[in-house]
């Protein structure tokens, strides 16, 4: 039988019911109203004041910035129109900026932020009691970043209640040398970002390479450590995007070394996302579009990923041209500094090779620049032939490293260092006997020479100069002499005169392009004039000539400093060959592209000897963008020249006497020029190398007639000649 409740009964337990569910509703929009708490705003610095916030010294200025400040890149990412910008003045001021004490009343702190990524130096603090319990950087140290201010925020949850300061710090007075920071804000809601950790995998070896997803402006700047067999082989600073859909390229470690080896990979500030597609693959993504980019140069050497500073060890070994350089493999700014190597059979047509020498887990510091040389009588005692390479690690002095394998694998010499001082960029040459000279010592006179450092180096007494050290095994250092006036990657090498092998002059040739003609005992060099020369213009840099070289050749390359858009960033020169001249001037050097380049001609186009009359422009079409250009002209009344090649314009002024603004003297009234037109690189050697300017260029583009014109006054073209030059990368390339 079924039990219906009285009427009374069962009204009373329906308002109970009731009751409970408003209550439950209640209390769920209390919890509701909780979570959506308005926002607090802690500071938009949309003032003209920085009002109750205390500045301390010159870098805040006496309130919040309008945007970019004089001097500054452009600054973005900011809310409204103001924000805390500490370059006023320059990178060189410095200062805090302190919030008065306030409540933790929500659960994060949100904030946008960018400038210097300079730990302690450049960055927002959280202070409780006046302790530090939260900091955090911009996100540049290195040229090549952005003054983009990005989201970020702190967990305050654990601090409800508690009284805290902000302190906004710029203590740096260097590159990135402040902080900029806008609309901090308290609020429940958390911000939907990638969440940074420290995170690690174990595998075991079996692929050629460990592939690392990079994100060029991401904010998850922290580091990569690589282990096998539980030694530390890598350890780099790095910026790993936050997943596979962000990452703009991908950098790579060579790893095939250590197959069946058991690997742990540990990075930090990575997310989840970012840190799976940190694996091993026996390819690297993307590398089927490398050297087919627009802006990829066809002619000339560019690394695959990453990027790179000054020629390195440049050496001739056993039939092989090496050349290492300086590279920062994981980002496209400076950092990191690597030995890169690539190797050569004709100086035309290279392969990049695995990297060499590496900072913290190989050397103490950094691997900074060096050069390499071949030990052919086993001075050292590591071998016959051995290939020596030398260079500066910092921190630490100057370092010796060889290799017994050719340049495959290089072994750390277990003295290092062989010389320390205050400065960098070791190069060794061998200095062989003369009738006249005196041997260091009996052990010498029996080798029949001595080893010879120069090296740049910073004395109390002598200021910037290079260095000259002597050694019979390459281990052990003598200072010889300084001379003044002289800064980084200098070296020294012997030349002849107009080819007269019994007629030379040494040489000191610095970072700088700039070089002295002298003489040198093996001791000490003495210049035979004031001042400096100079051969090289424009983008040139920190160029060193290859050691050991075939038939004597003087071969040098240069560190362009022109940039790219990734994967890879900065350029080389194409390889030139040094001579001494006599000119009116005296002795000077020249600089031509080595001849090996006719082996990349394929179309020849030509027009005859002519006369140009004033303003009209002759033309000559060519099939492509890729061009060694070479043209001789009588100036006549001329008062200047106008040469258009692949989308550039060279100019010759007749009454400065400039090409490009470089001085060129006219040759019995005629000027002869010749142009390197490859993609996103321009170089121009006037006068058969007696200036060798460096520059950009365009990307790459349709073929395009070229022109030539007298300007203000009739001239005569003896000669044009143009070649189409096919890739190095692949013969296709050139007619793209």
């Amino acid at each position: 039988m079924i039990s219906i409740p009285h009427p009374l009964r069962l009204r009373k337990q329906l308002i109970a019911l009731l009751a409970v569910c408003l209550a439950l509703q209640a209390t769920e929009f209390v919890q509701s109203q909780d979570t959506r708490q308005a926002d607090l705003v802690v500071a938009d610095f949309e003032g003209d004041s920085y009002g109750d916030w205390i500045t301390e010294g010159d870098a805040f200025g006496t309130g919040p910035a309008k945007g970019t400040l004089p001097g500054q890149m452009q600054v973005s990412g900011y809310a409204g129109s103001g924000l805390v910008n500490s370059f006023q003045g320059g990178d060189r001021t410095t200062g805090t900026l302190t919030s008065p004490p306030f409540e933790v009343e929500r659960d994060y702190l949100t904030f946008l932020i960018g400038g210097g990524g300079h730990a302690n130096q450049t960055c927002m603090n959280l202070l409780v009691d006046g302790q530090v319990i939260q900091t955090i950087t911009g996100e540049n140290t290195n040229s090549g970043g952005s003054e983009a201010l990005a989201p970020a925020f702190w967990n305050l949850s654990e601090l409800a209640g508690q009284t805290v300061q902000i302190q906004i710090v710029d203590r740096a007075t260097g590159g990135w040398g402040h902080i900029n920071v806008d609309h901090l804000v308290q609020t429940n809601i958390k911000p939907n970002l990638p969440e940074w950790d420290r995170r690690e995998k174990e595998f075991v070896v079996t692929d050629t390479y460990l592939v690392i997803p990079i994100e060029n402006a991401g904010r998850g700047k922290g580091q990569i450590h690589l282990f096998a067999n539980d030694k530390e082989v890598r350890r780099y600073d790095l910026t790993i995007a936050t997943s596979a859909e962000t990452t703009d390229w991908y950098a790579y470690f060579t790893i095939d070394a250590y197959q069946g080896q058991n690997a742990r990979v540990v990075a930090t500030q990575v997310t989840d996302a970012g840190f799976a597609a940190v694996r091993q693959s026996n390819h690297v993504p993307g590398e089927e579009k490398f050297y087919q980019e627009p802006h990829r140069p066809q002619f000339h050497f560019t690394q695959k990923v990453g990027w790179i500073n000054d020629p390195n060890g440049m050496v001739y070994h056993d039939g092989t041209w090496h050349f290492f350089f300086q590279h920062n493999p994981v980002a496209l700014p400076w950092g990191n500094m690597t030995w890169g190597h690539a190797t050569s059979q004709d100086l035309l047509h290279w392969e990049q090779q695995p990297n060499k020498l590496f900072p913290k887990t190989m050397a103490t510091g950094s691997c900074f620049s060096g050069g390499a040389t071949v030990d052919k009588h086993n001075t050292s005692g590591w071998g016959e032939n051995t290939l020596v390479a030398f260079l500066t690690d910092t921190g630490a002095g100057e370092a010796v490293t060889y290799s017994n394998d050719g340049g495959k694998t290089f072994q750390w010499y277990e003295g290092n260092p062989i010389v320390k001082h205050q400065g960098r960029d070791p190069k060794v040459i061998w200095y062989p006997y003369a009738d006249a000279d005196t041997p260091l010592n009996d052990a010498a006179k029996q080798l029949g020479g001595h080893w010879v450092m120069v090296v740049y180096d910073e004395h109390p007494q002598h200021g910037k100069n290079a260095a000259f050290h002597t050694s019979i095994n390459l281990k052990d250092w003598t200072l010889e002499s300084h001379l003044p006036g002289y800064f980084e990657c200098t070296e020294l090498f012997e030349l002849p005169i107009d080819g007269e092998q019994s007629n030379s002059r040494w040489v000191v040739f610095a970072a700088d392009a700039k070089y002295a003609i002298g003489s040198f005992d093996g001791k000490v060099f003495t210049p035979e004039h004031e001042g400096k020369h100079q051969v090289h213009w424009g983008d040139y840099y920190a160029s060193q000539t290859f050691d050991n070289a075939p038939d004597g050749r003087r071969i040098q390359m240069g560190w362009l400093r022109i940039n790219a858009p990734g994967p890879y960033n900065q350029h080389f020169s194409f390889p030139h060959e040094l001579s001494l001249r006599t000119t009116d001037d005296g002795v000077r050097m020249f600089a031509q592209p080595i001849a090996e380049i006719e082996a990349l001609r394929s179309n020849r186009h030509q027009l005859p000897a002519q006369d140009l009359i004033a303003d009209e422009a002759i033309s000559l079409a060519v099939g492509s963008d890729l061009l060694d250009v070479q043209f001789t002209i009588e100036l006549g009344t001329a008062s200047s020249l106008e040469l258009t090649v692949a989308g550039r314009t060279i100019g010759y002024d007749a009454k400065t006497q400039n090409l490009n603004e470089t001085p060129l003297k006219p040759v019995d009234g005629k000027i002869s020029v010749r142009v390197l037109a490859d993609r996103s690189l321009t170089e121009i050697i006037g006068n058969e190398g007696r200036v060798f300017i460096s520059g950009p260029g365009p990307a790459q583009q349709n073929a395009t007639p070229i022109t030539v014109t007298a300007r203000g006054g009739t001239a005569k073209l003896l000669t044009l000649e143009a070649h189409e030059l096919r890739s190095i990368w692949s013969d296709a390339a050139g007619s793209r």
